[in-house]
């Protein structure tokens, strides 16, 4: 076993600062923000799974980027909660593990999964007579199952990378979870190679996803003014404004955060604490107000008329 196996370690996640007269009302602030996410997002896969008008690959990829939203916050909120409480702060070394590799799995799963999301809406719009040939159920699967095998294979060689080192300088990490970054500042080795590798491999990931997601879009704004009439192009526009606005919700802190090393300040902490808490529930209301079909199931699962 490498000497950076050690399982008897115990980290304490410092956490982020806030005055101590507002540990309770911040308790109960992020445990109403993860629980109204958790409820926002299985509403849109009983929608989805429910509305037969619904069952489209569009919708899939929907009901998947549900689940991994809900299992991204699963991984830090929970135990952020928990830091309200006394000892709550204390992590293991393998909690430690576990949460850096699933942070970092599904955090990538999401980033390809947007960039699919962006195919799919290229697709429908600029090869419309070829979009049940390309897109179809078994397709919709296998994109779905590449992007998870993708962020799998990415997370492991970060988390492998990561502590394969030997630990021991302290066990404070000065953040609210652990991170790659504040994770190897204690680390009793050089870590000028893994910080490179985790800037090249995060930001080599981050910024392909992005570039192709834009190279979609250029495309779909040019097929979108050719359209002659203007409730033409409103309609069509309307299919990805939803998808638009997940997108900048959720690169733009990432790039902010890996790209200028944001995530080792205390600015970075509240822009991971953004894309951690806040986009996971900010997804589902932006696709139920912006997507008229999700709010119809929605009304219609409500036991409401449209």
């Amino acid at each position: 076993i490498s000497p950076g196996w050690q399982t008897s370690l115990d980290f304490v996640l410092v956490g982020f600062p806030y005055p101590q007269p507002l540990k309770t009302p911040l308790f109960f602030c992020f445990l109403l923000i993860y629980l109204l996410t958790l409820s926002g997002n299985t509403l849109i896969l009983l929608a989805v799974v429910s509305e037969p008008q619904l069952q489209k690959p569009m919708y899939w990829f929907l009901c998947h980027l549900s689940v991994l939203d809900m299992a991204f916050s699963s991984v830090v909120v929970p135990k952020m909660i928990v830091g309200f409480v006394e000892g709550g702060k204390t992590i293991s070394f393998g909690g430690c593990v576990s949460q850096l590799f699933f942070f970092h799995f599904l955090g990538s799963t999401e980033c390809i999964l947007y960039t699919v999301m962006a195919f799919d809406r290229f697709l429908a719009i600029c090869r419309p007579l070829h979009y049940n040939s390309i897109m179809s159920l078994r397709a919709s699967i296998g994109f779905s199952l590449g992007t998870s095998i993708g962020g799998c294979l990415n997370s492991l060689i970060q988390t492998s990378l990561t502590f394969h080192l030997p630990y021991g300088r302290g066990n404070k990490l000065d953040y609210i979870f652990c991170d790659i970054p504040v994770v190897l500042k204690l680390a009793c080795a050089d870590t000028s190679l893994n910080e490179m590798l985790t800037t090249v491999v995060v930001g080599f990931v981050t910024t392909t996803c992005f570039l192709l997601i834009l190279t979609s879009y250029i495309y779909i704004i040019s097929a979108i003014l050719k359209i002659r009439t203007a409730e033409g192009q409103r309609r069509a526009f309307s299919t990805c404004t939803a998808h638009i606005a997940l997108v900048l919700t959720y690169y733009v802190p990432i790039l902010f955060n890996y790209l200028s090393s944001g995530s080792q300040d205390p600015l970075g902490g509240v822009v991971t604490m953004f894309y951690t808490t806040m986009t996971p529930l900010l997804n589902p209301v932006i696709y139920t107000l912006r997507n008229k079909e999700v709010k119809a199931a929605l009304m219609k699962l409500s036991g409401k008329r449209v």
